[in-house]
C-alpha cells in the first residue's frame, strides 16, 4: 500500500448528474436481479385451476351437461367462476404482500451524484455510479475501487474462498462484485455492471433461487390434507357404488358421489395457511418489523428465548464520554483515543470520543493528518489501531489503539506490575458503575515498512477512557413483557463482567448475579454448557466464536432461539438462531443479510409486538383450520348416512348445493380469521413448542364433536321433515337452510376457545361481519327469489319453519358456549 493510494474520500469524484443517471439506466438497464418474474394474474389462474377441488368441479360441471340438466350446469359454471375468483383475490393480496415485503428488504446503497452524497435503494443503481461503502457492507453491483483504505472483501459467495482479498486500485485487485461482502477498511468505486450483467447475475447464485425448506407446520398440513385426499377418495369409491347399486345409472352416481368428494377436500386450507403467514408477514412490516420470509411469522409463536445484544438494543445508544484518566503524564489519553477511532465515525462510542476531543482540545489537529492504515478489530477482547500520516507528505506516524483494557494491558510490555493492578481495580470500579472502558494507547514507528500485525508495535499506555450509555427508558417493561410471555432473556455483550452486570440490574433483567466470559465458554465442554446457559442470564466478553456456542447450546436444550446483532461478527449466531433479528438503523448490511427479521426502527419493543402478532396469526390459522373441520363434516354426513342407512330422499345435497357451501367457507376461513385480532391474553401464554403438533387429540375430537352436532341438528329436522309428509325439495330446504344458519354461527363461536360469545361479539373485525352478511343474503335469496330456489330445487319454507331451522342452528353450536363458561 502506497501513501498516495488513501486519500481522504473528498469530492475528488463528482458522480453522475441526474441526466446520466437517467441515460446510462435507459442505456444499461436498472441493478435488478430477476430470477422470479412476478406472477400475473393469468399466471394466478393457471395455478388455480389445476387444484384437484376445480378439477372436481369441472367434471361435475361436464356430467350436469352430458345428464341434460342445462340450468344445474350453468349454475354450476358460475359457481365455478366465483371461487375462482375468491381464490385468485387471496392469491393476488398475498402476491402484493410478498411484493411489498420484498420492496422493504431492498438494501440501500451510498452513493454520490451531481458531488453530493446520497442513499438510494439498491435497484436504482445504474453502470457509472460512484459507490461508497466500508466494513460489513454487502457490494451492490459489479465496480472498480478508485480509492480505498485498507479494504479487503470476503468473496467466498462467488469463489468459495474463506479468506477476504486485499483490493487496492492497481491491477486485477481493483475488481468488486456484486453480493460480495466488505470485510475490513472502506472504499469508493465506480459501478461498470448492474442487475443480470454482473458476475452474480451471471451465476445465478441468488440466495431466492433455493427452494426453500419447508416449515414443521407447512409439513403437518401437508401430511393432513393427504389424509383427508386418502379419506375422500375411499368415501368417493363407496359412495359412487352405492349410489349405482340403487340408481343404475353410472353418470348420476358419479354426479352425486363428487358431491361428498368436493365436501371431504379441504381446499381451504392450503390458501388460507400461505394467506395468513404472507399478509401477516406485511402486517408487521407496516409495524416497523420486517419479516424476509414469510415462515418467520410461524416461528415467532414458538421463541422460548431471546438473546440481546447490549449497546443500542438495551442502552440508548447514546454514549458520552464520562470520565477520562490519564496514565501517561502526557494528557494525550483522549487525542490518542479518537486517532484510534474512525476519521468519519458511525458508532456511537466513536461519535462520543470524536466530541469530547473536539470540546476539550487545544487545537483541534485532525484536519492536519489522513488515515494511512488501519488494523481491524481483533483479539480477545478485541482492539483496534489506525495509523495516520500527515496530509502534507510529512512521513511522522501517529499510531494509536483502542479496545478491551485486559487486552490493552497484555501489549503494553513495558508497564509494570504494580500499574497494571492498580489499572485493573478502577477498570472494575468504573464498570461496577455500568461504564463501558476502553484502554488506549500509543507507539513509535521508525519510516519503513509497518507491521503486519497490530500486536508488533511497541505500545505505551496512555490510559482509561469511561463512556456511559444508560438504559432505555422502556426496557424494564419490555422486559416484563418478555418474561409474561413465558420468554427467557439472554444478555451477550462485549463489555466488562461488571459493566453487564450493572446494566442487567438497572435494566429489570432477572439474573442471579453471575456472567460467563466469552473464553470460560469456548473452554467449557459442552454438556456443562447446556446446563449453564439455562442458568446464566449475562454473557460477558464476547466474541462471534463463543455467541454461536451458547446459541447452540440453546438450541440443543430445545429452545426456540431469537438472537439480535448489528454487526458483521453477529452473523454467524443470527445464521444460527431459528430467529434472527437484525437493527434497522445500526444494523450492517451483513447481519441485516444473515437475519430473518429487522426492527427497521431499532426499537425492542417492536419485538414484543411481533411475538404476539406471532402468535395471534398461529391461534387464528388453528381457529380457520378448526372451523372447516368442523363445517366439512356436517355436509359429508349429510351426503352419506341417507346413502347408508336407505333413508328417504338419498341425494339432499348435489354439487351446486356443495359449491355454494365452498363459497361461503373460503372467504370466512382464509380473510375473515385472518383479520380477527385474537385473545387478549396471547402474550400470558407460554409459548408453544416448535414440535408441537398443530392439534392435541382433544382439540381434533372436539372439533368433530361440533360438527356433529350439527349434523343430529340437521337430521332432527330431516326426519321432522318426511314424519310430516314434506316433499324431497321441502326437506331440502330444511337440510340447507340449517347447514348454512349453522355455518354462519359456527364462524362465529370458533373466534374463540376460551372466551364467551358475548366477549368475542365485541372483538373488532369488519371483515368477518361483512362475509357473514354475505352469507346471510345468499341463503335469504335462495330461499325467497322463487327461480333461484328453483335452481337449487328446493321449495318456500315459512316463517315458523324457518325459525325453527335457526333454533335448531343455533342449539346444535352454541352448546359449546357451556363449555367455555365452566372452563
Amino acid at each position: 500500500m502506497t501513501p498516495n493510494e488513501n486519500k481522504s474520500f473528498s469530492a475528488d469524484f463528482y458522480g453522475l448528474t441526474e441526466a446520466e443517471v437517467v441515460a446510462n439506466r435507459h442505456q444499461y438497464g436498472s441493478n435488478r436481479l430477476q430470477w422470479h418474474q412476478r406472477r400475473q394474474i393469468w399466471h394466478l389462474v393457471k395455478e388455480a385451476l389445476h387444484e384437484p377441488i376445480f378439477l372436481l368441479l369441472f367434471l361435475a360441471c361436464a356430467l350436469y351437461f352430458i345428464l341434460g340438466d342445462y340450468t344445474e350446469g350453468w349454475l354450476m359454471a358460475a359457481a365455478i367462476v366465483f371461487v375462482l375468483i375468491i381464490e385468485v383475490v387471496q392469491e393476488y393480496r398475498s402476491e402484493r404482500a410478498l411484493e411489498a415485503l420484498r420492496q422493504y428488504t431492498q438494501p440501500l446503497v451510498r452513493v454520490r451524484r451531481n458531488g453530493r452524497d446520497v442513499l438510494i435503494r439498491c435497484e436504482e443503481l445504474v453502470v457509472g455510479d460512484i459507490i461508497l461503502f466500508s466494513e460489513g457492507e454487502r457490494l451492490p453491483a459489479d465496480a472498480v475501487v478508485v480509492q480505498q483504505n485498507d479494504l479487503t472483501v470476503d468473496e467466498s459467495l462467488l469463489t468459495g474462498e474463506s479468506l477476504p482479498v486485499s483490493k487496492s486500485v492497481q491491477g486485477h485487485e481493483n475488481r468488486l462484485y456484486q453480493g460480495t461482502v466488505v470485510a475490513t477498511g472502506m472504499g469508493m468505486a465506480r459501478v461498470e455492471a448492474v442487475g443480470q450483467a454482473t458476475e452474480f447475475g451471471r451465476l445465478g447464485r441468488a440466495i431466492e433461487a433455493i427452494k426453500p425448506e419447508k416449515t414443521p407446520l407447512q409439513l403437518q398440513l401437508e401430511h393432513f390434507v393427504r389424509q383427508m385426499l386418502y379419506a375422500g377418495l375411499g368415501a368417493f369409491i363407496l359412495v359412487f357404488l352405492i349410489n349405482l347399486i340403487y340408481t343404475q345409472q353410472l353418470v348420476s352416481a358419479l354426479l352425486y358421489s363428487l358431491a361428498l368428494a368436493m365436501a371431504i377436500l379441504p381446499s381451504e386450507i392450503p390458501v388460507a395457511f400461505a394467506s395468513f403467514m404472507a399478509l401477516g408477514a406485511y402486517r408487521m412490516s407496516r409495524r416497523s418489523i420486517l419479516v424476509k420470509q414469510p415462515k418467520t411469522v410461524e416461528s415467532l409463536g414458538s421463541a422460548t428465548v431471546i438473546c440481546l445484544d447490549k449497546t443500542g438494543t438495551i442502552t440508548e445508544n447514546r454514549m458520552k464520554v464520562a470520565e477520562v484518566l490519564d496514565y501517561s503524564g502526557k494528557g494525550r489519553c483522549l487525542e490518542y483515543a479518537m486517532w484510534a477511532s474512525e476519521p468519519e465515525p458511525f458508532d456511537a462510542m466513536e461519535k462520543a470520543i470524536h466530541e469530547a476531543y473536539a470540546q476539550q482540545a487545544s487545537e483541534d489537529r485532525r484536519s492536519h493528518f489522513r488515515l494511512y492504515r488501519e488494523y481491524p478489530l481483533s483479539g480477545r477482547p478485541p482492539i483496534m489501531t489506525h495509523v495516520f500520516v500527515g496530509v502534507l507528505g510529512d512521513d511522522h506516524y501517529i499510531i494509536a489503539a483502542k479496545g478491551g483494557v485486559e487486552r490493552i494491558l497484555l501489549i503494553c510490555r513495558s508497564l509494570d506490575d504494580t500499574t497494571r493492578k492498580e489499572v485493573l481495580e478502577k477498570t472494575a470500579h468504573l464498570a461496577a458503575q455500568g461504564y463501558r472502558i476502553l484502554g488506549v494507547a500509543s507507539a513509535q514507528w521508525p519510516d519503513g515498512q509497518l507491521p503486519d500485525n497490530q500486536e508488533d508495535f511497541d505500545w505505551q499506555f496512555e490510559g482509561l477512557v469511561a463512556l456511559y450509555d444508560p438504559p432505555k427508558s422502556n426496557i424494564r417493561q419490555v422486559f416484563e413483557h418478555f418474561y409474561t410471555a413465558g420468554i427467557q432473556i439472554k444478555m451477550i455483550t462485549g463489555d466488562h463482567v461488571a459493566t453487564a452486570l450493572n446494566i442487567a440490574e438497572r435494566s429489570g433483567l432477572r439474573s442471579d448475579g453471575t456472567a460467563l466470559t466469552g473464553e470460560e465458554i469456548i473452554q467449557m465442554p459442552d454438556e456443562m454448557l447446556r446446563q449453564k446457559v439455562g442458568q446464566v442470564a449475562v454473557f460477558a466478553r464476547m466474541f462471534p466464536e463463543a455467541k454461536l456456542r451458547v446459541v447452540e447450546a440453546l438450541k440443543a436444550n430445545g429452545e426456540v432461539v431469537a438472537m439480535t446483532g448489528d454487526g458483521v461478527n453477529d452473523a454467524p449466531a443470527l445464521k444460527a438462531a431459528q430467529i434472527g433479528i437484525a437493527m434497522g438503523h445500526r444494523g450492517t448490511e451483513t447481519a441485516r443479510a444473515a437475519a430473518s427479521m429487522v426492527l427497521l426502527d431499532d426499537d425492542l419493543s417492536h419485538m414484543v409486538t411481533a411475538i404476539e402478532m406471532g402468535r395471534r396469526i398461529y391461534a387464528n390459522l388453528r381457529k380457520a383450520i378448526r372451523y372447516v373441520i368442523s363445517i366439512h363434516v356436517p355436509i359429508v354426513l349429510t351426503v352419506v348416512l341417507p346413502l347408508l342407512f336407505n333413508w328417504p330422499f338419498l341425494h339432499l345435497l348435489s354439487p351446486v348445493h356443495v359449491i355454494f357451501m365452498e363459497l361461503l367457507m373460503d372467504p370466512t376461513c382464509a380473510i375473515a380469521y385472518e383479520n380477527d385480532p385474537g385473545d387478549p391474553d396471547l402474550l400470558k401464554q407460554p409459548p408453544r413448542r416448535r414440535q408441537t403438533s398443530l392439534f392435541s387429540t382433544g382439540e381434533i375430537l372436539f372439533s368433530l364433536l361440533q360438527g356433529i352436532a350439527i349434523t343430529v341438528g340437521i337430521f332432527v329436522l330431516y326426519h321432522y321433515a318426511t314424519a310430516n309428509g314434506a316433499t324431497e325439495a321441502k326437506t331440502r330446504a330444511f337440510v340447507f337452510a340449517t347447514l348454512m344458519i349453522a355455518n354462519i354461527f359456527l364462524a362465529m363461536a370458533n373466534r374463540s376457545f376460551e372466551y364467551s360469545i358475548f366477549r368475542t361479539l365485541r372483538y373488532p373485525n369488519r371483515v368477518l361481519w361483512f362475509v357473514l352478511a354475505i352469507a346471510t343474503f345468499i341463503l335469504v335469496t335462495i330461499l325467497l327469489v322463487s327461480p333461484i330456489r328453483d335452481l337449487f330445487q328446493m321449495e318456500a319454507l315459512t316463517l315458523d319453519e324457518l325459525t325453527l331451522c335457526a333454533f335448531t342452528a343455533f342449539v346444535s353450536v352454541f352448546w359449546v358456549e357451556i363449555g367455555k363458561r365452566w372452563r
